[in-house]
This record gives C-alpha cells, sequence and structure tokens, in this order.
C-alpha cells in the first residue's frame, strides 16, 4: 500500500501544530454516553472485563480479543445492563461489532482515519482497571502505519487492561480509532485499529455465537508481525544489527515509508554511520514534515557538530511539534 497519508506544507504544520487545548469537560461528558463497560464469562468460568463504544443505532464497537473464549457477555452503561443478541467479527483486524435490541445509547460520531497526521491532538475514554467510571486520557499521535488499506494509529495517550476495546476520539470528539494493544517494551508504545475497519465490519454477516476464527495480527508470531510491530524491542534494546536488518527488509517492501526510513536511519546512526544516518531522517521529512523523532535525531546531530544555525531550525520545528521533545533535547549535553 502506498503512502498518501495527507501532509500539510511545513509551514502550515507551523502555522496549525502550536498548541492544542485538552478537551472541554462538555464534551468528554457527551462521549461518556457513548462508552460501555463490557463483562464476560470466559470458558474456564472466569470473568473479563473491556471497553465499547456505541457506533450506530444498536451496535456497540469492541476488540474481538474482549469476547474471544466468553461463553456470555453484557454490557453496562448509565445504570444498566444490556445483553448482546448478534455479533459481526473480524477476528483478524480484532474489530467485533455486538448488536442489541433497544440501546438506548446515543452513537459517536465516525471520524476518518485516512486523513490524520502525526502530533493530532487525541483523547481516549475508557474503564482501565475496572473502575465503574471512565477515565479519561489525552495524548498526540505520535506514528501511522499503514496496513490493509488504513493505518495502525500509535498515541502517546496511554490505557490499561481493561480499556481494549476503548474509543480513541480526535479533538473534536469523532471516533478516529479504538485502543487495542500496547507493545512489551518498557517504554509501552499505544495502538489502535482505524475506525476505517469498524466501518468495514458493521456490514459483515451476523452470527449469535461467538468463535474465534483467526489470530489477530498483533499476535502473530514475531516473524510474522508487520515490521513496525518487529522494531521495537531492537530499537529500544539497542540491538543496531538486527533493527538494520529489519528495517532494510521494510523499506524493500515499503519504499515510501517514512517509518522504514526512520529506523534504518536509527540504525545506522548507532552504528557510526552518521552521514547515512542524516539522509534517511532528512528523506523521513520529506515524506512527513510532522515526524517529531526525526527533527529530534538530525537536532542531535546538529548538538553534536555545534552546527548552531541547523541546531536553532530544528529547536523552532520542535517547539511546534513537541515541547516534551524539546526538553529532551535541550537535557542532553553536548
Amino acid at each position: 500500500m502506498k503512502i498518501q497519508l495527507h501532509y500539510l506544507s511545513l509551514l502550515l504544520l507551523l502555522l496549525c501544530t502550536t498548541s492544542h487545548a485538552d478537551p472541554s469537560p462538555e464534551l468528554i461528558y457527551n462521549l461518556k454516553g457513548t462508552v460501555v463497560k463490557i463483562h464476560t464469562v470466559t470458558s474456564t468460568g472466569g470473568q473479563g472485563s473491556g471497553s465499547g463504544v456505541v457506533v450506530a443505532e444498536n451496535l456497540v464497537a469492541t476488540n474481538c480479543h474482549v469476547l474471544a473464549n466468553s461463553l456470555g457477555s453484557n454490557i453496562s452503561a448509565m445504570g444498566e445492563t444490556y445483553q448482546p443478541i448478534g455479533l459481526r467479527a473480524d477476528w483478524k483486524h480484532d474489530v467485533c461489532i455486538m448488536h442489541f435490541a433497544f440501546l438506548p445509547l446515543k452513537p459517536a460520531t465516525l471520524g476518518d482515519s485516512e486523513r490524520l497526521f502525526y502530533e493530532a491532538a487525541t483523547f481516549s475514554v475508557g474503564f482501565p482497571g475496572g473502575p465503574p467510571k471512565p477515565i479519561t486520557t489525552t495524548g498526540k499521535i505520535k506514528a501511522l502505519y499503514a496496513m490493509d488499506d488504513s493505518y495502525i494509529i500509535r498515541t502517546s495517550a496511554s490505557f490499561q487492561i481493561g480499556a481494549s476495546g476503548s474509543p480513541l476520539f480526535d479533538e473534536q470528539g469523532r471516533l478516529i480509532g479504538m485502543n487495542t494493544f500496547k507493545s512489551p517494551s518498557k517504554s509501552n508504545h499505544f495502538y489502535s485499529v482505524p475506525v476505517k475497519w469498524i466501518k468495514s465490519a458493521m456490514s459483515l454477516p451476523e452470527t449469535d455465537i461467538v468463535k474465534q476464527t483467526d489470530t489477530p495480527f498483533w499476535d502473530a508470531p514475531l516473524d510474522q508481525k508487520p515490521y513496525w510491530m518487529q522494531v521495537v524491542l531492537p530499537s529500544q534494546g539497542g540491538q543496531w544489527n538486527d533493527l538494520l536488518q529489519i528495517a532494510s527488509a521494510w523499506l524493500k517492501q515499503n519504499p515510501n515509508d517514512p517509518e522504514a526510513y526512520y529506523y534504518l536511519g536509527l540504525a545506522e546512526q548507532n552504528l557510526g554511520k552518521s552521514v547515512e544516518a542524516k539522509t534517511k531522517f532528512k528523506k523521513v521529512l520529506s515524506l512527513n514534515p510532522h515526524h517529531t523523532a526525526a527533527v529530534l535525531e538530525l537536532a542531535k546531530m546538529a548538538k553534536q557538530e555545534n552546527n548552531k544555525p541547523e541546531l536553532t531550525k530544528l529547536q523552532q520545528q520542535l517547539s511546534f511539534l513537541d515541547e516534551d521533545a524539546l526538553e529532551l533535547l535541550n537535557d542532553i549535553k553536548n
């Protein structure tokens, strides 16, 4: 799939991403009415929980893994409990649509996961750890990974066990994704499946039984996972030769993917190939000027080289993209 993200020009980027406000209490209050808590009884007699979001009249979207191996399920919302009468399931993409009769809940407004960009503000509402009331977390889009005619969304809006299936909203409160899994590393990456897959699952045939027919893509063996999952542990564990090999294969498969260029540059930089790395990071920014991580790596290199004009320019970019990244750069000694 070709990368066709709707990136704006750098000038427009600097104008439109200087700051963002957290969602208003009124917006969060209204959206909480679209979020439900899911309860399941497992095949071993245990109990499970998750989150879901109303996506149309009588339809609730959640992750299929929330319902897997369950003998029964129900949802609770507004002090009431409801049982589903049918299920539409896309097990590979981990998107399930529960069908209810006479569900008196207003659906969320569905957004467009094909028109997202890095550093756009997001927030999530779900039931992590099983609290009786939904919890709201805020963050930004940190990466978009091309997959099956859409994009997996990685954000800095964290979620915990119990929040699988919870909605990810854009700044205007439109549903853009569904929180699904996180990386096993120390510095967790949080991933959401796109609303495009939810829209597709809504038109699938319906069944009245829960029967898993496929393994979620994120739970496949490591060598069968998407490249953007394979690079996480080597990049965070300093296994640069492994990262170089994986990123090279990724770039060969997707020659226009900015993330493949970024991880290849990261490997080269840490293997002492600074010139090659700088070329890769600049290629990332030519494909996606919102890519904070690439700007940060170039700024680190400029700081190390004592290239003050270049460093000043990159610091200005970071100040518009992500103040936390700028602070991280300022904490690094030459």
